[in-house]
Parts: structure tokens; sequence; C-alpha cells
């Protein structure tokens, strides 16, 4: 391909990638006999599969802007460099869990990869109101082995601190999530929209002191506490699921951030899920079994993060975090046990926080759920993220005073039986 940018589309993708050994190997050499579709339905980036061969591969390119908003709203093309390098430490960090790359472009902002199929995208399937097994010990396994894997707990120094340099230069996605997660869903932000119904439980929420404070308390952790590598966007649209299987995709927003960021995020999702479900699922047993098995999801992903970031703790922490000279090597095991229960306590407490204003910029800012925004009644819809604000505010204000993620579940429950406030 030339060197300078020229976005993809499925009638000259062909024709300009064609000497390109990773898709030629799949598809054959001859770019006339593949079927190119784009099936790109996020916020940033067009996606295409392409078919040959009796294969098929995922091409996806950056635009130099916002999709879901227009060229109004510029965005570097850098942001796929980002990508790459995200999924190749994911890759090594826990392998199996994201694709494999086949082929990177940085003057296109292109990569060519692996394309997961018959997945589909997991907000697809709770929508549908199948089940995915085991979803929270893999994806609670992939949070906390990023994490850990990610942080001073397990790399070196210098493979950190230059890791964190390459990665700080992914300043606008960074920009968008300070603002549009922990800035813009508590003012008249140009850019917010809301189930009209909302407008006064939005008043409230916009005039609630403790829970400004708390999200700018949040906003700053995001800012300056680098632990670890993120994903920085991990949601049920960044991972694709069969009944059996699931995979991580897209992170275009990684970041070096706290260790609770990833994991809370991803909850504060599958409890705007739960919430969701009446819109979605019409028979009220059916309905009910399927939030119960939504709730244990949430507890399972964050039993496995936990088990799991111990059990590294134990066995890989080679870092120059908490070394075993202060601890093991002096006959103090227990103490490194409480060091460990300390840190969980604090990742358990932020997670929290970013799982309530997640919860808030989905209903309140501009980019919202699909699985709150394509419930039809408005009125049903407004009912649904009235309970999800208002968990997302005791989320993020009180996360203190969670004694675990059972009280966590009881509030999400009595909120939804119109018990909590």
């Amino acid at each position: 391909m030339g060197s300078q940018y020229e976005p993809l589309t499925p009638e000259t993708l062909g024709g300009r990638l064609a000497q390109i050994g990773a898709i030629t190997d799949r598809l054959g050499t001859d770019p006339a006999s593949w079927t190119v579709r784009e099936v790109g339905d996020g916020n940033l980036n067009l996606v295409f599969i392409v078919e040959g061969g009796g294969d098929s591969v995922i091409v996806k390119q950056a635009l130099p802007y916002v999709r879901l908003v227009g060229d109004s709203w510029p965005l570097p093309l850098k942001r796929a460099f980002f990508e790459y390098h995200a999924l190749t430490r994911q890759a090594a960090r826990d392998p199996g869990s994201v694709p494999e790359i086949f082929h990177f472009d940085e003057e296109q902002a292109l990569i060519v990869m692996e394309r997961l199929h018959p997945h589909i995208i997991l907000r697809q399937q709770m929508m549908a109101g199948e089940k995915v097994k085991d979803l929270g010990k893999v994806l609670g396994a992939f949070a906390a082995r990023t994490a850990f894997r990610g942080s001073d707990l397990s790399m070196s120094a210098p493979d950190r601190k230059a890791d964190v340099a390459l990665f700080a230069g992914n300043v606008e996605l960074c920009d968008i999530t300070e603002n549009l997660v922990f800035t813009d869903p508590y003012f008249n932000a140009e850019l917010n929209r809301h189930t009209p119904e909302l407008d006064g439980i939005v008043a409230e929420l916009r005039a609630d002191i403790d829970l400004k404070i708390a999200a700018q308390h949040l906003k700053r952790a995001f800012a300056a506490r680098s632990e670890t590598l993120c994903h920085g966007d991990l949601h049920t649209g960044s991972a694709m699921v069969t009944a059996d299987e699931v995979r991580v995709i897209d992170p275009e927003f990684a970041f070096y951030g706290p260790l609770g960021f990833d994991v809370g995020m991803l909850i504060g999702n599958y409890l705007m899920a739960y919430y969701a479900m009446p819109g979605h699922i019409a028979d009220e047993a059916a309905q009910s079994d399927y939030k119960h098995w939504l709730l244990d999801v949430v507890a399972e992903t964050w039993e496995t993060f936990r088990e799991e970031f111990s059990t590294l703790w134990r066995t890989e922490r080679n870092g120059m975090l908490y070394p075993a000279a202060l601890y093991e090597d002096q006959g103090q095991g227990f103490a490194a046990e409480q060091a460990l229960q300390e840190l969980l306590h604090e990742i358990f407490c932020d997670l929290l926080g970013f799982a309530g204003v997640e919860m808030h910029r989905r209903i309140l800012g501009l980019a919202h759920i699909a699985e709150l925004d394509e419930i039809e009644d408005t009125a049903l819809r407004a009912a649904c993220e009235t309970k999800a604000l208002r968990l997302g505010r005791h989320l993020a204000v009180n996360r203190a005073g969670f004694a675990g993620m059972d009280a966590v579940i009881a509030m999400a429950r009595a909120i939804d039986e119109g018990d909590g406030r």
C-alpha cells in the first residue's frame, strides 16, 4: 500500500490489500474472488469482513474522526498503533484471550486480524437472553492477568516505565474518557443526550454534590495512577462470544491506569444489562432466570479476578513492588498476605466507583449502550435507566462502604424491586 493514508471501501479494499501476504496466504491471490463486507457498528472505525479461498479475516482501519459524530470531531489515526500494541501485550499476558494479529500498517492505521466466527458481540447475546458458559471466569481472569502482569508487581521497572511512556501518547482517547465518563454526565454538556422521561433524576444527579466530588476523585485516579496497562474500554461490546467461548476485542483506548479500572467498567455494564432485561425478555420466568444469571456473572467475575490476582501475587510477584525479600524471605509470608488483602480491598473500592460512573455516562452522555437504547417504549426504558442511575450513584459515592460483592448484588436487587434508592 502507498504511504498516503486513504480510508478503505468495499470496492477499493481488494486492490489495495492484494500485496499483503497475511491476506493472500489465507484468501488467495485474486482479490476479485474475495467477498468484502463493511460491518463496523461502533463509534470510531471501519471494520471489514474479507472472505475468500475458504478462509476469512477482519480488516480494521481507523478513521481520522469520531465516526459516531462525523468529521466535526477529528481524531488521530495513531489510535490503531495503540490498539495493535495493546493486543500484542494482552496476547502475551493472557494467551488465547484476544484475536491473533496477522498484519499491521501504521501509516494506513490498519490491522488485519483473526476473524472470530461464529462469535457475536456479547451485548447481542445478552439482549437475546442467551447465556455464555464461564463468562465471568474468562473475563475475570483476563482482567486479573492483564492487570497484574502489566504492573510493577510483575514487570521490570525499566520495561514498565518504557511501556508507560509509549501508551502516554494515547492522549486523545484518554481525553474522551476523561470528559465523557467522568465530567460530561454531571452537567449540561453539549453532546449529552438522555431519555426525556429522565429529566427529573438527571437534575437530581447534577445537583448532587457528593456524586460530583466522587466522580472527580475517580477521574483523578484515572489520570494519575499509572498502575497497569488497561484495556480502557472493556464492556459488553468489547467481547465476542459463542455459547461456550469468550474473546476480548477493541483495546484502542488502552492506557496505564488503576488496577481496578477494567473490571469496574465491565461490571458496570453487566449491571446495566441486568436492569435492561425487561426491555428484551417478555416472559417473566425467563427474564427472572436471566437476571439471576447476570448477577451470578457479576459475582463470578469479581471472585475469579480476586482468586487469579491472588495466585499471581503468590507465584509471579517479581517486580519492584512488595518484594519477597521483605516478606517470605524473612519468614513473614503472612505479611505478604496482609498486603495482598489490603490491595484487593483498594481494587474493589475502585472498581465499584468506576462501575458507577460508567453506568451514568452510558445513560446520560454521548455514547449509550444498545441494551438500554434499543428499548423502544421510552417509559419502560426510563424505568430501567432510573434503576441503573440509582445504583450507579450508590456505587460511586459509597464505594468504600460495601463489605463485598454480595452487598452490591443485594443493593442491585433492592433497587430493582423498588426497595432501595
